[in-house]
């Protein structure tokens, strides 16, 4: 089996959570406490990955970040690489795409923290940032764990955005999905089978993991 589209996978995903956890908590925690008239626009954006159909989401990303595009032609000139067709490229795809399956999950846990809590911090002289990573924190972890299973396992399935704007480029953006999707074409099937096998052992074990976690931080 090769494992080389796999590997790219698993390190995709590992970067594309990581990205999404730092920039997605402060987003979630607004999106949570704001009462701005702005606040359901953003939570719309937010979540339109889920429904925008891949190609959709993966042709506007393509124009976006190509040679000509905003970012890409800025990229180009800093660098002298295209995003396009690049691990970069997919990163950014793969945050954009699994933007929700990470931002919802810490939003909800953020939403069902009681509000007590936090101003018992404050009256005890903690600064909001303090308050937040030693009282929210803690008690939300049900949902940065249900942010980060979900972002990894999302990002690990994508096919339609990381096509589109990563193509099919060995050791570069060649990722499982994709791998398997060539082999099918090629009438491959033993090769298309083991690589699917795995996926789906992955998904169960991680998604097995998930809720065997929550479930033991329910309370009694």
């Amino acid at each position: 089996m090769d494992i080389g589209p796999l590997w790219l996978s698993l390190q995709l995903a590992f970067v594309t959570t990581l990205v999404l956890i730092i920039l997605g908590t402060p987003l979630a925690w607004w999106l949570s406490q704001s009462r701005s008239r702005w606040q359901s626009v953003i939570q719309a954006i937010v979540a339109m990955p889920i429904v925008l159909p891949p190609t959709v989401l993966g042709f506007y990303l393509l124009v976006v970040l190509g040679p000509a595009g905003v970012i890409g032609s800025w990229w180009v000139k800093l660098t002298g690489n295209t995003l396009t067709f690049s691990f970069a490229g997919l990163v950014i795809a793969s945050c954009i795409y699994s933007l929700p399956f990470a931002v919802q999950p810490m939003q909800n846990a953020f939403e069902s923290l009681s509000s007590s809590k936090l101003e018992a911090a404050w009256t005890l002289g903690a600064s909001k940032l303090d308050a937040f990573f030693s009282v929210v924190v803690p008690l939300s972890l049900r949902g940065f764990v249900s942010a980060t299973v979900l972002a990894f396992a999302h990002t690990l399935g994508e096919f339609g955005v990381v096509l589109m704007v990563g193509g099919n480029i060995p050791g570069e953006s060649r990722v499982v999905s994709i791998a398997i999707y060539e082999h099918v074409e090629t009438l491959n099937f033993a090769a298309a089978h083991q690589l699917s096998l795995v996926l789906i052992l992955f998904a169960f074990f991680i998604l097995f993991g998930m809720f065997l976690v929550n479930r033991r931080w329910q309370p009694r």
